[in-house]
């Protein structure tokens, strides 16, 4: 498997809970973790039990956590973990392995930040709309207007010209 797209499935399991990762041997933030949802949570554990041996990783994990919004940070720590396991061929296969075991355990979707979508199964046919002030109409003769004249709308409607002066 490529370690970067490796990397791209890894960061979104571990972001909700760096917090709680990057903070281990602290009780509190264990006991915090567990509550958000003990399936992810362990998962999470098993992925972060793998990587936090590597400094890079763990360095900007902590910023990530700090800043779980930051899209570029995300980024950055998504790009230090492919590097540690394009470097470290061991922890590339153990991390394979946990993965498998994630994987074959059913589905685990997260939805991160303002109007983000998380789909845990197949939408094919589905309308997935995020955004402000959208206007989402389905039929024949939808509209939306803010201001107008003359205006018709239906089969073989027609617009009377206003009379001249």
């Amino acid at each position: 498997m490529d370690p970067q797209a490796l990397a791209q499935q890894i960061v979104p399991l571990l972001t909700p809970f760096l917090p709680y990762l990057t903070k281990a041997g602290e009780k509190t933030a264990e006991e915090m973790g567990k509550k958000l949802s003990e399936p992810a949570w362990e998962k999470a554990q098993a992925l972060w039990a793998k990587l936090r041996g590597k400094k890079e990783v763990v360095r900007v994990a902590e910023t990530a956590a700090a800043l779980p919004e930051n899209k570029g940070i995300q980024a950055a720590l998504q790009e230090e973990i492919a590097k540690a396991l394009q470097s470290d061929p061991v922890l590339m296969k153990e991390v394979i392995q946990v993965m498998g075991v994630i994987q074959s355990g059913g589905t685990n979707v997260t939805a991160s930040g303002d109007r983000s979508v998380a789909i845990g199964g197949n939408v094919s046919g589905s309308m997935i709309i995020t955004g402000d002030q959208n206007t989402v109409q389905q039929g024949k003769y939808n509209i939306q207007i803010d201001k107008g004249s003359n205006i018709a709308i239906g089969d073989g409607a027609t617009v009377n010209a206003p009379e001249e002066e």
